[in-house]
């Protein structure tokens, strides 16, 4: 008998942490999103350092131009940037060939023709490396030389002709940072509050209870007004605040889950063993209420999200030039008629996002809920 005790291979346990770990990796919606949010964030982190394009470069020559995998200009865009440069010029274009990634145009004026004039060429989006072949004696008539500048815009530019991927990848990272900052210093204040008044019970908790019964009854909106009047247009001091407002759902959720906790055994044992209420809070009521609080967090980053797409399309969130997808959806809704990719890239952006983290919070919700084991 001892032998076979010694040679059984000893039963690892697994931990609740383990257990959960293991039920959300079984949901193939859950993880899946969990990638693909994974994914968009390091694309809106990173991306905006690989695009060809600053968000917030403005190219004259390519607004409100669609969306296309082969680039700019195209053939028959061209000839129309050559006149536009030309134009400014001042000068009559004699004759114009294009000999694979060169345009070679010959321009004639009644005075003679400053070289300095090539820069009108330079300064158009669509020309660069400009050069002056020839000139005739009398400087009447000049040949020029200039490289076609290829440009991708995958998805199209705005009505100011900045790239639309470069912003919407900004805006993907500003609105998710934004979500989470304002999660978290809800999620906080939430936990700390709501469990220091479902711990503490009687007549503290009652007050604590009827102040959040007075803010739930204030319009939101009025907050959200005061809230620009005082922090201005920085949107990081205002969103932190918003989320200081956004944390009474939770304060509850956790007051409700606190006054079940206190009265577990172990929370008693803590307190005949002489531990003080302080001590048992950070060490047993906050440690057990994570699992409501990470699932309510996947839910809130997106209630901060539509928030702020929907202050910034009233124009009470990210100001230009920054931006976000709720700038971008705004934007787009207005030039849905003419230019639909203004509104369909950052839409599906958003919404993707949003249903990525409702089923990232179901799957977590079915892998900490104890009586779905």
């Amino acid at each position: 008998m001892t032998d076979i005790a010694a040679t059984a291979p000893a039963i690892v346990g697994r931990s609740l942490w383990g257990d959960a770990w293991a039920r959300l990796k079984a949901n193939r919606a859950a993880m899946f999103s969990l990638y693909y949010l994974a994914l968009i964030g390091l694309v809106s982190v990173f991306g905006p350092w690989f695009v060809p394009h600053q968000y917030t470069t403005i190219y004259a020559d390519y607004v409100r131009m669609p969306p296309s995998l082969t680039a700019y200009p195209k053939p028959d865009m061209i000839e129309s940037a050559l006149n536009d440069a030309i134009k400014r010029m001042r000068v009559d274009i004699k004759e114009w060939h294009q000999e694979g990634n060169q345009v070679f145009v010959t321009v004639k004026s009644t005075k003679p023709i400053d070289d300095r004039n090539i820069r009108y060429l330079d300064r158009s989006d669509a020309f660069d490396d400009t050069k002056i072949e020839s000139k005739s004696p009398d400087g009447l008539e000049v040949t020029m030389s200039a490289s076609v500048k290829q440009q991708y815009f995958l998805f199209g530019t705005d009505n100011t002709g900045r790239d639309l991927l470069s912003r919407t990848l900004m805006a993907g990272r500003i609105s998710l940072a934004i979500g989470l900052l304002a999660g978290v210093v809800a999620v906080v204040i939430g936990v700390v509050y709501g469990a220091a008044a479902g711990f503490s019970g009687g007549r503290i908790d009652e007050v604590m209870m009827r102040i959040v019964d007075v803010l739930y009854s204030l319009p939101f909106i009025f907050f959200v007004i005061m809230l620009v009047v005082f922090f201005g247009r920085n949107f990081v001091l205002m969103f932190l605040a918003v989320g200081a407002v956004l944390w009474l759902d939770m304060a509850r959720i956790v007051r409700g889950q606190a006054l079940s906790i206190r009265r577990q055994e172990y929370v008693q044992a803590a307190e005949a063993m002489g531990v003080g209420q302080r001590g048992i809070l950070l060490r047993h009521v906050i440690p057990n209420l994570l699992g409501p609080v990470v699932i309510y967090m996947t839910l809130l980053v997106p209630q901060v999200i539509i928030l702020e797409s929907f202050l910034s399309f009233l124009g009470l969130g990210v100001q230009e030039p920054m931006t976000s997808w709720g700038v971008l959806i705004s934007v787009g809704a207005k030039n849905i008629g003419t230019a639909n990719w203004l509104l369909l890239f950052p839409a599906f952006f958003l919404v993707s996002t949003l249903f990525a983290l409702n089923f990232v919070g179901d799957g977590l919700r079915d892998a900490l809920d104890p009586r779905d084991r």
